[in-house]
């Protein structure tokens, strides 16, 4: 089905993602991973600011006592209120950055890896706590990609991208079990990005390709397809005071005639009915 969906912020984004409300400052976080940039959008105001960062930046997240947690090419850093950086892990690898990253229930950090060249295995999924400590979760994926909880937080879903599956394991204090596919996107219909968890427990991805953002119910059957104007749909996240809108982020990337919309972030006011998200404890 096709969506009312509107342009929240026309932007040339390079590789746009990352999309995440922070109810405390009432804006909504997104970057452009290759640009190297983070970018907030407040949708009561119109008010737009964009930060550059000194590395490719695959995600950010709030921090409970404020300022931002970042997923950077090199580790993941946090940024003080004040505008003051400094690394939480430092974990140099030549050849590889960071990617998409998730807060838990518990407010830690999930923060993905995938190499340059996407050789296969070459990335990872990692679990950090706010003091630095970090345990390797998942190896030798991908591209480390969506990340989410379910409602009550005993599931969690991930999506290694060139699998084309949705996969979702058993979730217990940050040990994860039972691996199993949830659901496997058919040829031809993209490959599965970021994700969302709405509090219906149904988990919507963007399709990379795919131009699409659709929505599965916990038993992994499709329940609605979002078409957007942007063939490289890159994620989503609901947003707004009541997180009903969902946003999604879109790239250009690769693309030798990209839709004038490549690139943006877009909307679909009432959309669906979000969870709030936990800010990083750290």
């Amino acid at each position: 089905m096709s969506a009312g969906y509107e342009v929240a912020v026309p932007a040339r984004a390079e590789l746009g993602e990352g999309p995440t409300w922070d109810p405390a400052t009432g804006r909504l976080i997104w970057l452009d991973i290759l640009g190297m940039r983070v970018h907030t959008y407040d949708p009561a105001t119109g008010r737009r600011t964009s930060r550059t960062t000194e590395q490719h930046v695959g995600a950010v997240k709030p921090r409970t006592g404020g300022g931002l947690v970042l997923n950077l090419r090199d580790g993941v850093g946090l940024l003080d209120p004040d505008g003051a950086f400094r690394w939480l892990h430092h974990e140099p690898v030549t050849g590889r950055r960071a990617n998409d990253a998730a807060v838990a229930p518990d407010g830690s950090l999930w923060a993905g890896t995938m190499r340059y060249d996407e050789a296969p295995g070459g990335g990872t999924l990692s679990r950090l706590t706010g003091d630095g400590a970090v345990e390797t979760v998942l190896p030798d994926v991908t591209i480390s990609n969506g990340t989410g909880w379910s409602p009550d937080g005993r599931l969690l879903y991930y999506v290694d991208t060139p699998t084309r599956r949705v996969d979702v394991f058993g979730h217990d204090g940050g040990r994860v079990n039972g691996r199993r596919p949830l659901v496997e996107i058919e040829e031809g219909a993209g490959f599965p990005d970021g994700l969302t968890v709405d509090a219906d427990g149904c988990v919507w991805v963007a399709l990379w390709d795919g131009g699409a953002v659709r929505r599965y119910t916990p038993r992994g059957e499709l329940d609605r397809v979002i078409r957007v104007p942007a063939a490289r749909t890159t994620a989503c996240a609901f947003g707004g005071a009541d997180l009903t809108d969902l946003y999604i982020t879109t790239a250009r990337v690769g693309l030798t005639a990209p839709h004038p919309l490549a690139g943006s972030l877009l909307v679909i006011p009432g959309a669906g009915q979000g969870l709030p998200q936990p800010a990083f404890r750290g």
